[in-house]
C-alpha cells in the first residue's frame, strides 16, 4: 500500500509538532525543514485543524501547534483521516470500480483484509512513539527543543 503525499505530508507535520509539543510553529518553518512545498503544507494543516490534531493561532505571534498530546493522536487514525480512499486497487474505490470480474473475484476481499490488517497495526502506534527520539529529530529538522525540568 502507498500512502499519498497529503498523508505523508500531514503525519511529517505532526511529527515536527510533536518534537517540541505545546510549541507553535509555522507552515514556513516546517515546510523548509522537509523541504516541501508550502503550498501544500497548507492544505494539510486545514485539514489536519479540522480533524482537531492541530490548532492555529493566527496573526502575530501565530503558527499552529498540536490539539492534543502526542501520546492522544494514534498513527492509524491519522491514516484513515488523511485519506480520501485507502483502496490498493480499484475494486476498492468507493464506487467499486470497473473491473469485470469484480463480482466473482476473491481478491477484493483479500485486499480489503490486508488493508484492515496494516490500519491495524498502525493504530497499535502513537504520535508519542514516533518521537521517542526527540533530540535527533530536533537536530535534522533544526527546531529548538526546550529541555523539561519535570517541573509542573
Amino acid at each position: 500500500m502507498k500512502l499519498t503525499l497529503y498523508t505523508d505530508f500531514g503525519l511529517r507535520m505532526l511529527i515536527a509538532l510533536a518534537v517540541s509539543p505545546g510549541e507553535r510553529s509555522t507552515v514556513s518553518a516546517v515546510s523548509g525543514a522537509y523541504g516541501i512545498s508550502r503550498h501544500h503544507l497548507v492544505k494539510v494543516v486545514g485539514r489536519l485543524a479540522a480533524l482537531g490534531y492541530v490548532e492555529t493561532l493566527r496573526g502575530k505571534g501565530g503558527g499552529v501547534r498540536l490539539a492534543r498530546r502526542p501520546a492522544q493522536i494514534s498513527i492509524g487514525q491519522v491514516v484513515r483521516d488523511m485519506e480520501a480512499e485507502l483502496g490498493v486497487v480499484e475494486c476498492l474505490e468507493d464506487d467499486g470500480g470497473h473491473c469485470v470480474v469484480a463480482p466473482a473475484c476473491r481478491l477484493k476481499s483479500m485486499l480489503r483484509d490486508a488493508t484492515g490488517k496494516f490500519l491495524a497495526e498502525l493504530d497499535g502506534y502513537t504520535l508519542a512513539e514516533v518521537v521517542t527520539a526527540r533530540a535527533p529529530l530536533a537536530r535534522l529538522l533544526g527546531i529548538p527543543v526546550r529541555i523539561e525540568t519535570g517541573r509542573a
